[in-house]
């Protein structure tokens, strides 16, 4: 799995209305870029592993999730239509992100 340091961003930091990413999501996605690894995603069916953590307890699972896996395809240009497989893990702790992604 790889280790990403950075807080998780909740989606309702990410967007302004619909369709206008905040100043969060920009600085948290420019971050992003700059902090993940060279990986190459295979081709075909994937299977994305999440492990999420967070400072606060109450912290929703899935709010960071659709910005992280939007950033992810952009980086790693694949498409999270051919992710057929999720598996998400809530830790309390310091704030990181892990994931892999692997051929399913």
């Amino acid at each position: 799995m790889i280790k990403i340091n950075i807080k998780p961003l909740s989606v309702n930091n990410a967007w302004q209305g619909r369709r206008f990413k905040t100043d969060n999501y920009k600085q948290y996605e420019e971050e992003l870029f700059l902090l993940l690894p060279k990986v190459k995603i295979p081709k075909g069916k994937l299977k994305l592993n999440i492990i999420i953590s967070f400072k606060n307890k109450l912290s929703d699972i899935d709010n960071p999730i659709k910005p992280f896996l939007d950033i992810l395809q952009k980086a790693y240009e694949f498409n999270d239509r051919d992710i057929y497989e999720l598996n998400i893990k809530k830790i309390v702790g310091d704030e990181y992100i892990k994931f892999s992604i692997q051929k399913l």
